[in-house]
């Protein structure tokens, strides 16, 4: 017999019969200690999500819906969001691809500055906004007295407000995704005569491309979710800055059922996000 013979025929005899197939794993059983938090934190989550599909006036959804007040919010939040991104886009590859392929002093603390929004209360950073791009902000007296553009409560201070708050997860997506890239496809690029930016657009862009799609999805679901700096910042006029969330607020003091329309159409959104984003951010068990 030969060694691979017995060695099938040990394990063989191990698992109490002929080896078909693979060997199962064992998995060991859940300690209760850590076991019941874990279905505590799981309903803590869930709970408020189930509370709201309950809650759901589904009889009279279809009428608040398509209400003017809802697609007027809705209209302004989808074209907000989508330019936020575009915005994000145009800006946040660069930056990223600056982080990920160059080393200059300090790149550690610029990275620092990039992600600190993600950490910034909204409202903070709504009020930045107003102390750069105000009036008489820091930069805003300048675009006021040179160019005539005011920002704040104007649908370009939302676009603003929530490209703020968003391009931080774009770029950390496009960073993640350029360092695991292989650098060597753009300096063969470059050998062949390109030029660095010819490589980046020819070559590295279509290998990131999963990672630029998944950093935009993530930007436009956070753009679209903004709440405090677009309320400080751009404030909230019916039909030039109120975007979904605010009317959410609004309407769950005066209209409840409205509310609760307006925030399931907001929990469908993140939902389809999460769907689009599964096979990168979950794996199968």
């Amino acid at each position: 017999m030969t060694e691979p013979d017995k060695s099938r025929a040990a394990v063989g005899t191990l698992t109490g019969g002929p080896l078909r197939g693979r060997v199962r794993r064992h998995r060991p059983a859940v300690p209760i200690p850590l076991l019941v938090p874990a279905l505590v934190g799981l309903v803590f989550l869930l709970l408020p999500l189930l509370a709201l599909l309950v809650r759901t006036p589904w009889r009279s959804l279809p009428g608040q819906l398509t209400s003017p007040e809802v697609w007027q919010a809705l209209r302004l939040s989808l074209l907000c969001a989508t330019t936020a991104t575009a915005v994000c886009l145009v800006l946040g590859v660069p930056l990223a691809w600056l982080l990920a392929r160059t080393e200059f002093p300090g790149r550690g603390f610029v990275r620092a500055l990039v992600t600190l929004p993600l950490v910034l209360p909204p409202v903070v950073g709504g009020v930045a906004l107003l102390l750069a791009l105000g009036r008489n902000g820091v930069v805003g007296q300048w675009l006021d007295s040179w160019f005539g553009v005011t920002l704040p409560f104007t649908t370009a201070g939302v676009v603003v407000a929530e490209a703020f708050v968003a391009m931080p997860f774009l770029v950390i997506s496009v960073e993640g995704t350029l360092r695991a890239a292989d650098p060597r496809y753009e300096e063969a690029a470059m050998t062949l005569g390109a030029s660095r930016f010819t490589a980046f657009r020819r070559v590295t862009l279509p290998l990131i491309a999963p990672g630029v799609a998944a950093g935009a999805v993530l930007a436009w679901a956070r753009a679209l979710g903004e709440f405090g700096a677009t309320i400080t910042f751009a404030g909230n006029f019916p039909g030039r800055t109120q975007t979904m969330p605010l009317t959410v607020y609004l309407a769950l003091q005066s209209d409840p059922a409205a509310a609760i329309a307006l925030s399931l159409v907001l929990l469908a959104v993140s939902i389809a996000v999460l769907a689009g984003l599964r096979d990168r951010w979950m794996t199968a068990s």
